[in-house]
């Protein structure tokens, strides 16, 4: 006969297949790639404003975001940059507050203040690129 299967899965895991709580990949994989968004349009942006903006100011900067590449690239960095804050907030939040109704309370704000920013932000983009 065999020997039994040792396993350190509880019996509720090895039913649903999951681990502690069968979201850590998805949050984990999220936080990479936004990392390396974060990466690769940070250097096309210092690029971008280092040959195209040629001397520092308002007029300049409008003149940046007027041209649709620069806008995209931008509203990209900006939607990148807010989501991988989310999830490096949202873990902290998870982490270190032991209390129920403040963690919740503290998730819900991280999650819609970063939504309102973020919203505001491609605004301001977009009325940039549009005119007003």
């Amino acid at each position: 006969m065999n020997a039994p299967q040792r396993s350190m899965r509880t019996p509720l895991g090895r039913v649903r297949a999951h681990g502690a709580s069968g979201q850590g990949t998805g949050h984990f994989i999220g936080q990479r790639v936004s990392a390396i968004a974060l990466v690769v349009l940070g250097l096309w942006f210092l690029a971008a404003v280092m040959l195209e903006m040629h001397n520092p100011g308002f007029v300049s900067a409008i003149d940046f975001l007027s041209a649709p590449v620069n806008a995209v690239g931008v509203i990209l960095l900006v939607v990148a940059a807010f989501y991988h804050m989310r999830l490096g907030m949202q873990v902290i939040v998870e982490d270190y507050i032991a209390k129920p109704s403040t963690k919740a309370v503290l998730l819900l704000l991280n999650t819609l203040g970063l939504i309102a920013l973020g919203a505001g932000a491609v605004f301001a983009v977009l009325i940039v690129n549009f005119g007003a």
